[in-house]
């Protein structure tokens, strides 16, 4: 039977082959052989009883056990990190690669400025930042966390709140111009563009004082993109709500008018999903608390477009 020390290094090898996406790419991180690291591999299978990856000439699919094994072992992997360090006195240094899925707009306009800093302030870190707007599957993808706008944590994950994105109604001010909106019941006339992730035939607004209410609207355009949305309503095919930090410009430079000020939509959450393992690794634990410290303030003000 091998030894403790033995099955860590089967497991980390494990690990490496699905983060690498090949036993030659692992080989090469790991600084050995492909024939060792298949090795490996295979005395970890014998172990389990089970094939833990389905290998093919272009691609390695994990089977239902290894998606398990996997789990656990990066959990593992994670609590044996934690304790070499905590034998050393040291405080945990975040090293090592993450993957991360990020909303396309979002990841792009408010998450690589902190990023930036995070992967500064920690040389030995790097990161795989993928940009992608659907619910993250994180076995599937190898990813050790996503950000995610809106939505709800589903399945055995944990979910952190970051923030809260307000949204704002606007349309293109020659669209609006000699027509009276004063009260939601007024936007039902006008066409609209609609972001299919959050909405599409139904508005949810929320005035300040707490009053709500539910519009239907008919689209002419519907598209997962906010930017694609942004750019059709500065073109005035239609009214549109967008995150107050994407439109905020547009309507201080006169782009966009923001219709019924006093009226928004339903905030948009913010939360950072991670499995859930028992203990995660140092860096991903630098990560999250970087990410919290870059939102303690609202990246988004929007007191420049809302009355006083």
């Amino acid at each position: 039977m091998s030894s403790p020390s033995d099955r860590l290094q089967l497991m980390q090898t494990f690990i490496r082959i699905v983060e690498a996406g090949s036993l030659s790419a692992a080989a090469r991180q790991l600084g050995t052989t492909q024939p060792t690291v298949s090795r490996r591999l295979q005395a970890l299978e014998q172990q389990f009883g089970q094939p833990l990856i389905q290998r093919s000439t272009h691609a390695l699919r994990l089977t239902d056990t290894g998606e398990r094994a996997l789990a656990r072992a990066k959990s593992l992997a994670a609590e044996w990190e934690d304790f070499e360090h905590s034998l050393r006195a040291e405080p945990a240094r975040p090293e090592g690669l993450l993957r991360v899925q990020v909303p396309h707009a979002f990841g792009q306009e408010h998450l690589v400025g902190p990023l930036v800093r995070a992967l500064k302030d920690a040389p030995g870190l790097r990161v795989d930042w993928l940009l992608n707007d659907a619910a993250p599957n994180f076995i599937e993808q190898g990813l050790d966390c996503a950000i995610r706008v809106g939505g709800t944590a589903e399945g055995a994950v944990v979910a952190i709140p970051l923030a809260r994105v307000p949204r704002v109604l606007v349309a293109a001010p020659e669209l609006v111009a000699g027509r009276r909106i004063d009260e939601p019941d007024a936007l039902a006339s006008l066409p609209w563009i609609a972001i299919s992730t959050f909405y599409r035939h139904e508005l949810q607004l929320e005035r300040d004082d707490g009053v709500r209410q539910r519009l239907a609207i008919r689209p002419v355009l519907a598209t997962d993109s906010l930017y694609a949305t942004r750019e059709a309503a500065r073109q005035g095919l239609g009214a549109a709500l967008l995150s107050g930090w994407s439109v905020q410009q547009d309507i201080a430079e006169g782009r966009l008018v923001q219709l019924l000020p006093r009226w928004r939509g339903t905030p948009l959450p913010v939360q950072l999903l991670y499995p859930n393992p028992p203990s995660p690794p140092a860096r991903l634990r630098y990560f999250i608390e970087a990410m919290r410290a870059s939102m303690a303030e609202p990246l988004w003000p929007d007191a420049a477009i809302l009355p006083a």
